[in-house]
C-alpha cells in the first residue's frame, strides 16, 4: 500500500483493516464522536482529531501496532492521560494515536529494594497508595498526580512542590520498558546502582515521546517522613517574596517544598477550596519540612527566621497534618481554579535563577498592559521553575493571538535572564518557536541527530520539541516584522 497516493477516508479505511488484524476492534476507534475526546491535552487551545486511536491491552497489542505504522510509514503519538499542558500529545492529522489508558496494573511493590514496577498507565497518586502500607511513597508529585499516569512523567520528566529535595522523574526512576518505532524491544536502565555504556535512560527520560513509546517503569520508593510541617508565609511586596526564596536557600536549607504565588492567584485558589491564604498579601510562599519531629522543629525554627529578616508580615505554621494539607490544597488546586475564572489559560513553564524571580514577576505585570490579558502566577519557587497562567478566550481569535505572543515574550525574557523555556511541562508544539530563542541551529541539529538514532523515519511524535532551521528562520522574521524582538542580543536563526 502507497499511503501517500490515499485520500484521508481511504488511509484511515487501511489503517484500521491493518491494525485490525492485531488488535481485537474494539481497541480500535476512527469516527469522529470517538475521536473527539483524544484531539488535545491539557493545551486545549491547539485541538486536531487522529486518524486512528488504538488502545492496546498487550505489549505484544503494542508491538504489532508500532510495526504496523512503521510498516506503513504512519505517524504514531502514544498518550498516557492527556494531562499533558504543552501539546505533547496532540494527535497527527494523519497518524495513530497510541493510548496506553489500558497499562494500568501494579505489577509488583518490593519494600526490601524500596522500588515497585508499574505499567505505564498507572497514576502517579497510586503508586504511593500502594506503597504506603510498607510505610513508603513516590517522591515527585504533579499538581495533576491524582490523574497523571507515570508513562507521562517519564515524557516530560515531570517535577511537582516537593521536587526541590527529591528531585523530578529522572532522580526516581531506575528502569524503563517499551519499544522503538519499529517495534524493537527496549530496557533502559537497571536495579542495580550502575549500568555499562551510555545512560540512555537519562535520554529517553524527558524525550517527549520522541524516541521511544514506554510501557513498563520501574520506580524508587523512599520512606515517608515521620513528620511534615508547612509555613505559610505573607509579604508585602513581590521582590521581598523573591527574596526570601532566595535567602532560604543561600542559609543552606532545603526545605521539602518551597513554593510561591501571587495576589491574583491567592484569591483565585482562596475562592476554590478555601485554605485560609492571606487575600492581603501580594505573595505567599509555602515552605515545608519534613523528616524526624526534631528535625522539623529545628528546620521550621530557621526558615521562619529567615522569612522574618526578609520583610514577612505574616508567618503560620500547620499545626497537624489537616492543616499541612490545606495550606498544600490551594497550590495543589491553581489550575482548575483558574478555569473557574477565565474560559481558558496558556500555562508557562519557564525556570529562571531564584535571585531573578521578582525581576520576571514585575516584568509580567509589565506584559500584562502590553497585551490587555490578565496573568496569575503559582511556581516552584525553589528551583526557580514559574508556571505564569495566561488568562483568555480560545474562541476569541485576537485574544488567543496575544496569548501566545504575551507566553513567547515571557519564555524569551526568561531566556535573556540566564534562564530557560521549560521546566517540567515539556516543549510539545507550545514552545517551538522559543527553541528557536534557547538553542542554536546546530544544537538542535544535535538533537534531531539523537531522533534519528532511535527513529531514522521520524514516526513517533513528530512535529514536536525540536524546531526545524525553517521554522526558526520564520519566526525570526516574524518578530522582526512585528516589532516583538524584546531582546536583540539573543540568537535568532
Amino acid at each position: 500500500m502507497t499511503t501517500k497516493s490515499l485520500s484521508r477516508s481511504e488511509l484511515q479505511s487501511e489503517l484500521v483493516k491493518a491494525l485490525g488484524q492485531h488488535l481485537p476492534m474494539h481497541c480500535l476507534l476512527w469516527n469522529n464522536e470517538d475521536t473527539t475526546p483524544y484531539e488535545c491535552d491539557g493545551l486545549t487551545a491547539y485541538r486536531q482529531r487522529p486518524l486512528v486511536v488504538a488502545l492496546p491491552e498487550t505489549n505484544a497489542q503494542v508491538q504489532a501496532a508500532l510495526r504496523t505504522c512503521h510498516r506503513l510509514k504512519v505517524p504514531v503519538v502514544a498518550r498516557g492521560a492527556g494531562t499533558g499542558l504543552s501539546g505533547g500529545a496532540l494527535p497527527h492529522a494523519l497518524g495513530v494515536t497510541l493510548s496506553l489508558a489500558k497499562f494500568n496494573k501494579i505489577l509488583k511493590v518490593d519494600p526490601v529494594s524500596r522500588t515497585a514496577v508499574v505499567q505505564c498507565g498507572v497514576r502517579n497518586l497510586a503508586i504511593s497508595e500502594a506503597a504506603a502500607v510498607h510505610g513508603l511513597y513516590y517522591a515527585p508529585d504533579p499538581s495533576s498526580q491524582i490523574a497523571c499516569t507515570i508513562g507521562g512523567n517519564v515524557a516530560e520528566n515531570s517535577g511537582g512542590v516537593h521536587c526541590l529535595k527529591y528531585g523530578l522523574t529522572m532522580h526516581n526512576i531506575v528502569k524503563v520498558r517499551g519499544f522503538t518505532m519499529d517495534g524493537e524491544p527496549l530496557t533502559l536502565g537497571s536495579e542495580a546502582l550502575d549500568t555499562p555504556g551510555f545512560d540512555l535512560l537519562g535520554v529517553v527520560i524527558g524525550s517527549e515521546g520522541m524516541l521511544a513509546v514506554t510501557t513498563e517503569v520501574t520506580v524508587k520508593l523512599i520512606p515517608k517522613p515521620m513528620l511534615a510541617r508547612c509555613i505559610m508565609a505573607s509579604f508585602d511586596d513581590m521582590r521581598k517574596a523573591g527574596d526570601a526564596v532566595a535567602s532560604v536557600i543561600g542559609a543552606g536549607i532545603i526545605p521539602a517544598g518551597l513554593e510561591m504565588m501571587d495576589k491574583p492567584m491567592t484569591a483565585a485558589v482562596e475562592d476554590f477550596v478555601h485554605a485560609g491564604y492571606d487575600l492581603n498579601a501580594e505573595a505567599i510562599l509555602l515552605c515545608e519540612s519534613d523528616g524526624t519531629p526534631e528535625e522539623v522543629e529545628e528546620e521550621i525554627g530557621r526558615m521562619s527566621d529567615v522569612l522574618r529578616a526578609c520583610g514577612a508580615t505574616a508567618i503560620a505554621v500547620s499545626r497537624d497534618e489537616a492543616e499541612r494539607l490545606r495550606f498544600w490544597s490551594g497550590r495543589k488546586n491553581a489550575f482548575p481554579a483558574s478555569g473557574r475564572i477565565s474560559p481558558d489559560y496558556m500555562c508557562m513553564d519557564s525556570t529562571i535563577p531564584r535571585k531573578r524571580l521578582a525581576d520576571l514577576l514585575l516584568s509580567i505585570s509589565e506584559m500584562e498592559k502590553k497585551y490587555k490579558l490578565r496573568c496569575a502566577n503559582v511556581f516552584h519557587a525553589g528551583d526557580g521553575n514559574l508556571h505564569p497562567l495566561i488568562l483568555f478566550d480560545a474562541n476569541d481569535a485576537d485574544q488567543l493571538h496575544r496569548a501566545e505572543l504575551f507566553g513567547a515574550d515571557i519564555l524569551e525574557t526568561s531566556v535573556a535572564m540566564g534562564g530557560t523555556v521549560t521546566g517540567e511541562h515539556g516543549v510539545g508544539i507550545e514552545k517551538l518557536n522559543s527553541m528557536c530563542v534557547q538553542f542554536s541551529p546546530e544544537e538542535n541539529e544535535q538533537m534531531f541527530g539523537v531522533k534519528r538514532a532511535f527513529d531514522p523515519l521520524g514516526l513517533l511524535n513528530p512535529g514536536k520539541v525540536i524546531p526545524t532551521l525553517h521554522r526558526c528562520a520564520e519566526y525570526g522574521k516574524m518578530l522582526v516584522r512585528g516589532g516583538q524582538l524584546k531582546h536583540p542580543d539573543l540568537p535568532r536563526f
